[in-house]
């Protein structure tokens, strides 16, 4: 698996390559699929990914490429081996020949691999449960530092669900309080973001007994990386020490994906309209370190914010909600940020100093003097633009409008 892994990745970076040095009036699709078919003859290794999987490279390569046509996402790039995530796809399901053994365990067949064992974790429409409008026409196997795991791809048929009778709800995302409900129905995962010293905490996800531990293959990683010369191989040693981290990040990567899942899928039932903040997350995290001649102020600490941000994870949550929501009949909404964590809700006023600290909010109007929560203070201002029409238009919701290749748009005209 892990030799097929690496050819798929050295398949779209040879790919790339190709289409980058190719004239743009030679590139098509039945030129790239007969170049994929001369390599896979011509280099043996990578003769070992299965020619259904080099299709499926080539097929993800174009989709990438019409996506950036579209100005969904940016252009494709190449796959570097350390931060590309091992994965080979299977994009025909007649030959999995999936059985269920036991019932946590069942067996499909993987090209090239043979007969191989896997966790039932959902039902799957297999046997005399599969038909035509229902059934299993396709997988992933996708590697992380626990091992291989496999994702079946499924087609099913689903009524349009029915409007969701729900209430409205605004949402602020915090550090203290994970998410913030403007009705008071707060979702806390009971961990705290931050150590008695004040720094933030980025093994909240793991028990006292796997954080002695994490801190102990630390300490041993860097013991054995001091007596490595510079240019030196790792040693075998050194690896399975990094490969013991990595495992215990991956587990708690599991727990926090986990309480997403379940939080988002509660809230999704319970309301009908949900309204979120549009946050621009990569510029919330910058670093404020500066440069050599105007210096940033308070590093460290903005250090330790970001990582708490980048820990909570925001824009995995709102993904989640918007599918969700739409799957149970509900709607997301965003509206502007600017303004929403000063603003008091109870009289709209924003005054200095209102907001006291990370979780204390204090309005300043003699006239009012409400003091409560500032992430909830925050919900409430959310809910409230979107009741006076200030959300957004969701980017999604647009039509993309089609041009044949080559022809700009009005705009670059």
């Amino acid at each position: 698996m892990d030799d097929q892994a690496h050819a798929a990745r050295t398949m779209w970076n040879c790919l790339h390559d190709w289409w980058s040095m190719l004239p743009k009036d030679k590139r098509s699709l039945a030129a790239a699929d007969a170049a994929i078919r001369q390599a896979r003859k011509e280099i043996d290794w990578l003769g070992v990914l299965p020619a259904q999987a080099a299709q499926a490279v080539l097929k993800t390569y174009f989709q990438a490429w019409r996506n950036r046509w579209d100005g969904r996402a940016d252009a494709p790039n190449f796959k570097a081996r350390i931060r590309t995530v091992m994965s080979v796809d299977i994009p025909q399901g007649r030959d999995l020949n999936i059985t269920r053994v036991h019932r946590r365990w069942g067996m499909v067949n993987i090209p090239k691999i043979g007969r191989v064992r896997f966790r039932w974790t959902k039902d799957l429409p297999v046997a005399k449960h599969a038909t035509t409008g229902n059934r299993v026409t396709g997988a992933r196997l996708v590697k992380d530092a626990l091992g291989w795991h496999i994702a079946f791809r499924v087609q099913a048929l689903q009524a349009k669900p029915e409007p969701h009778p729900g209430p409205h709800v605004g949402i602020d995302a915090g550090v203290n309080l994970p998410l913030a409900l403007s009705d008071g129905n707060h979702r806390d995962h009971g961990r705290p973001p931050r150590l008695p010293n004040g720094k933030a905490d980025r093994d909240k996800w793991l028990n006292p007994q796997e954080k002695a531990k994490l801190l102990g293959l630390e300490r041993r990683a860097a013991q054995r990386k001091q007596h490595r010369q510079c240019g030196e191989k790792t040693s075998r040693r050194l690896r399975h020490t990094y490969d013991q981290i990595k495992q215990l990040r991956a587990k708690a990567t599991r727990r926090a994906v986990d309480w997403q899942h379940k939080t988002t899928t509660s809230i999704a039932m319970q309301y009908g309209t949900i309204v979120v903040e549009q946050l621009n997350i990569k510029s919330m995290v910058k670093s404020a370190k500066g440069t050599t001649e105007e210096p940033g102020r308070n590093v460290a600490q903005k250090s330790g914010l970001n990582r708490a941000i980048s820990q909570e994870a925001w824009g995995r949550t709102v993904t989640m909600l918007t599918y969700k929501t739409a799957r149970h009949g509900g709607a997301l909404h965003k509206v502007p940020a600017p303004g929403t964590s000063l603003r008091c809700s109870a009289c709209g006023i924003t005054t200095p100093g209102s907001r006291e600290d990370q979780a204390t909010f204090v309005c300043k109007n003699p006239e009012c003097r409400l003091s409560c929560n500032a992430d909830w203070n925050a919900a409430r201002n959310v809910l409230h633009l979107y009741r006076m029409g200030h959300a957004l238009t969701p980017a999604a919701g647009r039509a993309v409008v089609r041009r044949p290749r080559g022809v700009k748009p009005a705009t670059a005209r």
